[in-house]
């Protein structure tokens, strides 16, 4: 299975490529661009963190450790508390007891739940209109409600036992029920959590860029231990090599695929800003989150429930698990579709079953 994506995304990228040097007729050659193109916000998002994640683990592996240990569970899910492509994957491998516990908890938890608490979710509500953010809180909540199908299907899919993966998502099945509590009640306080939240991020990941282009320009390694910023940027290449072919990929499938969506929004309610988001949202969550408010009440519940699950997995998801794990693809588009779909599929019966039409709020 993980050979034939590549050989899908590497004749994307051969279409994209060909059609760059035709001048973009097609519009394959301009996703194909842009799929280089991202490399350098990539890797301004996620090498500094990469190369901070071995000096993480030293420090609250001390901590962490035992008390994972303490509840039968390997520190190494500790990692899924951030994103996949944030030091999530590196973080869980440090701390894991098992290696394949701490690569399903970099691949599969970590590009769900981590990448919802550090990325979707901060960024989410700075980007939507104040008015947007009850109907974009009320999505991520039913999103995180159905995360669990998503992380017990990517676990089988990574080889894990049923009841071995429920019991190592103790810790994210908690604070999901912490955030669900947060954004239930104290909405307001929890956004402004959330964006502090973010802007620590991202100053750790810009310290940790500086201090591994000094490592390099200088050979001053001014924290032990900390990964080469070389070997950060390796895996971002893996990414943007993937991307070459994905993006392109992807814009094909929009294309076919624009009818039957088309049709499906309208069976179920929703407009075709809704269901353009949904298709965008599998490649990028900003994009889909740049087009919140062209979307319907009911489309915009919808693409946040299903950003928590299924965002960036045909691009940067991908690329990153290719480059690190790719025996764990499967696993990876098993859990995120998987749980994207249900999160969907939870946001419709929850509309039929309570009559609430367009009327989204928190109270």
């Amino acid at each position: 299975m993980n050979q034939i994506l590549m050989i899908i995304m590497a004749a994307g990228a051969i279409v994209g490529g060909f059609d760059r040097i035709r001048g973009n007729r097609w519009g394959y050659g301009a996703k194909f661009e842009e799929g280089f193109q991202l490399l350098g916000s990539t890797a301004l998002s996620m090498a500094g963190m990469i190369c901070l994640a071995p000096v993480f683990a030293d420090v609250l592996g001390k901590a962490v450790v035992p008390f994972y240990r303490m509840i039968g569970v390997d520190p190494g899910m500790f990692g899924s508390l951030l994103a996949i492509d944030m030091g999530g994957y590196q973080l869980a491998k440090e701390l894991a007891v098992e290696a394949q516990i701490g690569s399903y908890a970099g691949i599969v938890s970590a590009s769900i739940f981590g990448c919802t608490v550090v990325f979707t979710i901060p960024v989410g509500m700075g980007m939507v209109r104040e008015e947007d953010r009850g109907c974009f809180a009320r999505g991520i909540m039913l999103g995180l409600v159905t995360m669990p199908v998503g992380l017990l299907v990517g676990g089988v899919l990574a080889g894990l036992a049923v009841p071995d993966c429920l019991w190592q998502n103790i810790p994210v099945f908690v604070l999901s029920a912490l955030l669900l509590l947060g954004l239930w009640k104290i909405p307001e306080a929890m956004i402004r959590g959330f964006c502090v939240f973010a802007k620590g991020i991202r100053i750790l990941v810009t310290i940790g860029l500086v201090l591994g282009a000094v490592e390099y320009l200088c050979g001053l390694q001014v924290i032990k231990g900390m990964t080469p910023l070389t070997e950060a940027m390796e895996v971002v290449a893996g990414i943007g090599i993937v991307l070459l072919g994905s993006l392109p990929v992807t814009e094909c499938l929009q294309r076919l695929l624009k009818k039957p969506f088309w049709l499906l929004g309208r069976s179920v309610g929703i407009n075709a800003a809704s269901v353009t988001g949904l298709m965008v949202g599998a490649v990028s969550a900003i994009p889909a989150l740049s087009m919140y408010q062209e979307m319907d009440d009911k489309g915009k519940v919808v693409n946040a429930a299903f950003l928590v699950s299924a965002a960036s997995m045909l691009a940067a998801h991908m690329g990153f698990t290719y480059s690190t794990e790719p025996q764990l693809l499967g696993a990876l588009i098993g859990a995120k579709i998987s749980g994207g779909v249900t999160a969907v599929m939870a946001v419709l019966v929850i509309e039929i079953a309570f009559h609430k039409g367009n009327r989204y709020t928190i109270t």
